[in-house]
């Protein structure tokens, strides 16, 4: 019979773990040696290593017998693919949630929008609160743009998307990295999302969000691939 208190053990080692990765406390490369997530969680080595095995599964965690556990690497090549797949998923839920989104669904949608619109982007790489706080709110807007779709795999597969997207956008908001690109006006862009969703344009909608996503791939793709020099973020 399963331990109940292992479990949880293992559970809060890997939600740990997994929030450090995902908003950028732990790095893509950095080496993750048990002993020491031990001393700073405060957790013994089995739930430190049944995390790590759980985030390996989710490509999050790259395993290697002889080289120990690193946080998965980033490459330009894996953003495309991950953000390819997105444009169609994110299509199918949002066709999905503006065929079946009732008022409170468009009520969730609104009061999403307002609150990233009322949360300001990082000052400087070393802001990670508010890089926190605004990828915690962009992921809200986001999630409540396809909430009311109705196929619960493709929701699924949309929130593994949306974290690896979240990865990656979190790494590049907190690099101080200058990039000549076209400035955006992302509320704006949120802002023309939302009101194509409710006013169910699918065709309009959907054509949004895809040119959202792409414009996002390519600042991320260009962070990626540029030198290191000081400055301060760009908007991803």
């Amino acid at each position: 019979m399963e331990n109940p208190e292992a479990s949880s053990l293992a559970e809060r080692a890997y939600q740990r773990l997994r929030s450090e990765i995902l908003y950028g406390d732990l790095m893509p490369g950095e080496r993750l040696r048990p002993a020491d997530l031990q001393d700073k969680f405060h957790l013994g080595l089995t739930p430190i290593r049944e995390a790590l095995m759980r985030l390996s599964s989710e490509n999050l965690v790259a395993l290697d017998t002889h080289r120990g556990s690193r946080v998965s690497e980033t490459s330009p090549a894996e953003l495309s693919d991950l953000m390819a797949t997105r444009r169609s998923i994110e299509s199918l839920c949002l066709t999905s949630a503006m065929t079946h989104g009732d008022a409170a669904w468009e009520a969730e949608v609104v009061s999403a929008m307002h609150l990233l619109s009322k949360t300001p982007l990082p000052r400087s790489a070393k802001d990670r609160e508010a890089a926190t706080l605004w990828e915690s709110r962009h992921r809200h807007f986001h999630h409540a743009l396809v909430g009311a779709c109705q196929e619960k795999w493709l929701l699924w597969f949309w929130n593994i998307l949306a974290d690896h997207s979240e990865r990656y956008r979190k790494f590049r908001l907190l690099q101080r990295i200058p990039v000549k690109s076209k400035a955006r006006d992302i509320e704006a862009e949120h802002h023309a999302l939302m009101q194509a969703v409710l006013a169910r344009d699918h065709g309009l909608a959907t054509r949004l969000m895809s040119d959202h996503l792409s414009a996002t791939e390519k600042s991320v793709a260009l962070g990626l691939t540029a030198p290191h020099p000081s400055s301060t973020p760009t908007k991803a």
